[in-house]
């Protein structure tokens, strides 16, 4: 008995090394070890065909090492508890897994009921096939437009009662574009498909039978029985079927359906987030694209929180860290051609023109958009139009004649006759950030991240197995 033991512990440590030689661990992050498989998995996606600006394996460690150090970053920071995070990160986790719950016998269980509601909906009279002829008449129209349309139906009537090719004639006269050119033909139908008037003639008929003119709300209609049948076994439809399903997503749909009755089977010892997360688990311990699918957008989710709040809009909304940023980093943001920073204008009448300028000559110039706003455009007449900017030659045809003296045609505003501008010619250069604001904001953002990122790289620790990843994309 020992023996025995004995053996099922020397086999179990051979196959533990086995399985942990063919998928090593590549890196040690924060004590959290890093497969190869994850790292192949990232550096892969991340590097596939059609990627503009690839990396080279050795290029991407310091990437992914940087987004390990912020994923953990933000589970210290506790980002993965809050509300938010837990229900967008399950919604889309289940949005993988469900899909992966259903069989073929599940899809061919509902492509099965699917047809017999079709069938039992279809009923005994089975499909017809029509055509018809319609001429038109407004259901408003007074009586006298409806009885001009039932003279000259009736005139139709006569003429296929006396031999006329109904489909020649349907080409001709028939006012219903979608079927005029193909003779009148309609597709086939089944009970509740048409309106009323036109489907008890319709069904009445037999193949080849002609109906009298027949009255609905869209005007006057000559009906032909092209063809009855039932419906075809289900063998013929299947394929049909299981395509249809899988268009409207219905693997979902039966996913939720089982998931749900799952839960109601459990009486109470399960509920629909434990059982989601029971079955992502299960899943993913055998599909390692899966397992990492959802990883990646479980950190994504918490890389974004925490990216947002420490570098993105934490760099967009500090104001004074912009301007100091600008106000170090100035010369970075000289133009190699002078700019004009202010309005060009169209006004109706000349007192309009100092009007404009007093309005915004004491304002700061982020403010002159709305006072002008206010003061000139404020209910329903337009008196002024404004274009708010800091032009270049090139941008504005009446700043490049008036400012930048350029011989150019300035196209003038029909009802807006007298052309304006206002600002000031800045040659050097932006006189503050918030005149190159997107730009500052993108610098700033890059330096709060690189500053973030060596710190991350101070507080926790990391260590890479070089020989294992010299393995990567090239072991067996």
């Amino acid at each position: 008995m020992k023996a025995k033991y004995l053996l099922l512990i020397v086999f179990s440590l051979f196959f533990s090394r086995v399985s942990a030689q063919s998928d090593p661990v590549i890196m040690t992050v924060n004590g959290q070890p890093v497969l190869r498989s994850e790292f192949e998995y990232s550096y892969n996606k991340n590097n596939s065909e059609g990627v503009i600006d690839k990396k080279t394996v050795e290029e991407y460690v310091d990437l992914f090492i940087n987004y390990k150090l912020k994923v953990a970053a933000a589970i210290d920071a506790r980002y993965d508890t809050l509300t938010s995070f837990k229900k967008e990160f399950a919604q889309y986790r289940d949005q993988q897994v469900l899909p992966m719950l259903v069989t073929d016998a599940d899809m061919e269980a509902e492509a099965r009921h699917i047809y017999d509601e079709t069938v039992e909906r279809i009923g005994p009279d089975g499909l017809i096939k029509t055509a018809h002829i319609l001429l038109r008449a407004d259901q408003q129209a007074p009586q006298a437009e409806w009885d001009a349309v039932k003279v000259r139906i009736d005139s139709v009537y006569r003429a296929l009662k006396a031999g006329a090719d109904f489909a020649e004639l349907a080409k001709k006269v028939s006012q219903d574009p979608g079927s005029a050119q193909q003779g009148g033909e309609l597709p086939f139908v089944q009970h509740g498909q048409l309106v009323k008037e036109y489907e008890d003639a319709a069904f009445a008929l037999q193949p080849g039978e002609m109906s009298e003119v027949v009255k609905t709300a869209y005007g006057y209609h000559i009906i032909l029985m092209k063809e009855r049948k039932q419906l075809e076994p289900f063998e013929f439809h299947h394929d049909a079927i299981l395509k249809f399903m899988e268009q409207r997503n219905m693997r979902d749909q039966i996913g939720q359906q089982k998931i749900e009755k799952m839960v109601e089977e459990s009486k109470g010892q399960l509920t629909m987030t434990s059982l989601m997360e029971q079955k992502a688990n299960e899943l993913a311990q055998s599909d390692t694209d899966l397992r990492y699918l959802i990883q990646e957008y479980h950190d994504g989710l918490l890389l974004y929180e925490i990216s947002n709040n420490l570098v993105w809009d934490k760099a967009a909304k500090d104001e004074a860290g912009l301007a100091m940023y600008f106000k170090k980093h100035k010369k970075n943001y000289q133009w190699d051609q002078p700019r004009f920073k202010g309005i060009a204008y169209h006004v109706k009448d000349q007192a309009h023109v100092r009007a404009v300028r007093d309005c915004v000559k004491k304002l700061p110039f982020d403010q002159w958009a709305e006072a002008l706003r206010t003061t000139f455009n404020s209910d329903s007449v337009i008196r002024i139009r404004v274009e708010k900017g800091i032009f270049k030659q090139g941008d504005n045809a009446l700043i490049d004649s008036a400012v930048f003296k350029k011989d150019t045609v300035v196209t003038h505003l029909k009802d807006y006759p007298i052309d304006a501008h206002f600002g000031k010619l800045l040659k050097k250069g932006p006189e503050d950030y918030t005149d190159v604001r997107g730009l500052v904001v993108a610098d700033y953002q890059e330096m709060l991240e690189k500053e973030w990122v060596a710190d991350l790289r101070r507080k926790y620790s990391f260590q890479i197995n070089e020989d294992v990843l010299k393995t990567v994309n090239h072991h067996e």
